[in-house]
């Protein structure tokens, strides 16, 4: 009887630290408590290496955004999207993007130096078919966004630079059966934190899915803006009505294969010398060769006319600029979370625009990047 108590005691004292751990081993991790309270959290990390054969840093001209290096790595970005969206009820969105893509995305008044953006912010309300958000939200313009993940290619189109990044202010979206959603709201404007003046801008849009396989966006814009080009606000000079228009289509042609365009109109009243104006297209092509390989082609006609948008350099004042960009970029997934992409492009203005390293300019801009995107 002694030895039985002296082994059932020499158990329970080993038991004991076993229980511990179990209890500890079935303890909630970070996941399981953000999924139970319905908060979603996912970001990627968006390194590469881009060059270019003229000068598009400091000095120079480039038609794009983000890739503004002459031979460089890059953090380009780091994206973090915080969560909650509940089908009924109240829910928000908090996203951050931090590197050098940061820089050029600010609303005003915020510094450009800074490679920390708080690129969206807002709260939202859904009941039944309608939801209401206010805050700072993207665009509803354009094909291509900031978030590195959710385009196909290294960089971004010349269509990309000229919308808007973001809006500050509020929108409703009402969703008409399984196939229309409809898009209405009211903001400070293009990429504006706080008003530069005291008119608002006015947006509207609607998402169509007339079949499975094909999707229409429409999305329009009009209100007082700066009567400087549309990368400079500045609040100051007069403020005069920016109208924009743009559409995209995208069509599934197979599991495998996509095409896709789209088509953008910006009118800006001036002054003096008539309205300001920029139109473009874009087209897109993409196919996935097996399910780890993709290829995609891109090609674009914009025309600045009066080259109000760029201001680019060298350009007769009253002048237009045409311009017209080819790109090839092909992608290796080598699992969800992972994947490499590698771009050659090419860029064409009828006039010299694109400045040498040693300060002359000419027609044509070649590029080629290597990118790595993780996602988690």
């Amino acid at each position: 009887m002694k030895k039985l108590l002296i082994a059932a005691a020499v158990s329970a004292a080993f038991a004991a630290p076993t229980t511990a751990l179990a209890q500890a081993a079935r303890a909630p991790t970070l996941a399981q408590v953000l999924d139970a309270s319905g908060i979603g959290v996912n970001g990627y990390i968006d390194a590469a290496y881009s060059w270019a054969n003229k000068n598009v840093e400091a000095g120079g001209f480039s038609d794009r955004v983000f890739d503004s290096q002459n031979s460089s790595f890059a953090l380009r970005q780091f994206g973090l999207m915080v969560l909650k969206q509940p089908k009924e009820g109240f829910g928000g969105v908090v996203n951050l993007t931090v590197g050098s893509d940061a820089q050029l995305i600010h609303s005003f008044p915020e510094s450009t130096a800074s490679t920390f953006d708080l690129t969206q912010a807002y709260g939202q309300y859904a009941t039944g078919s309608l939801t209401l958000m206010a805050g700072k939200f993207v665009t509803l313009s354009g094909t291509e966004v900031i978030w590195s993940p959710s385009n196909t290619t290294f960089s971004r189109s010349i269509l990309f630079g000229a919308i808007p990044f973001t809006h500050t202010g509020v929108r409703a979206s009402y969703a008409v059966g399984d196939l229309l959603t409809l898009y209405g709201g009211l903001n400070n404007g293009w990429d504006q934190l706080t008003d530069i003046n005291r008119g608002k801008t006015v947006e509207l849009g609607a998402t169509y899915t007339p079949i499975k396989p094909l999707t229409l966006i429409a999305s329009a814009y009009s209100g007082k803006e700066s009567a400087t080009a549309t990368g400079a606000q500045t609040g100051t000079g007069p403020q005069d009505t920016r109208n924009s228009l743009d559409f995209v289509a995208t069509w599934t042609i197979t599991n495998a294969m996509s095409l896709g365009g789209e088509i953008l109109y910006v009118s800006q009243d001036r002054p003096a010398g008539g309205a300001a104006k920029y139109n473009g297209a874009a087209a897109y092509f993409t196919y996935m060769l097996t399910p780890q390989w993709r290829l995609v082609t891109r090609g674009e006609l914009f025309d600045d006319k009066r080259n109000f948008h760029f201001a680019a350099p060298g350009v007769t004042p009253g002048s237009g600029v045409k311009y017209t960009e080819i790109t090839v970029a092909g992608s290796y997934l080598p699992s969800s979370s992972m994947e490499l992409r590698a771009e050659v492009r090419g860029d064409r203005a009828n006039t010299p625009v694109f400045v040498d390293s040693n300060g002359s300019t000419g027609k044509s801009l070649q590029s080629a990047a290597l990118q790595g995107i993780y996602k988690f």
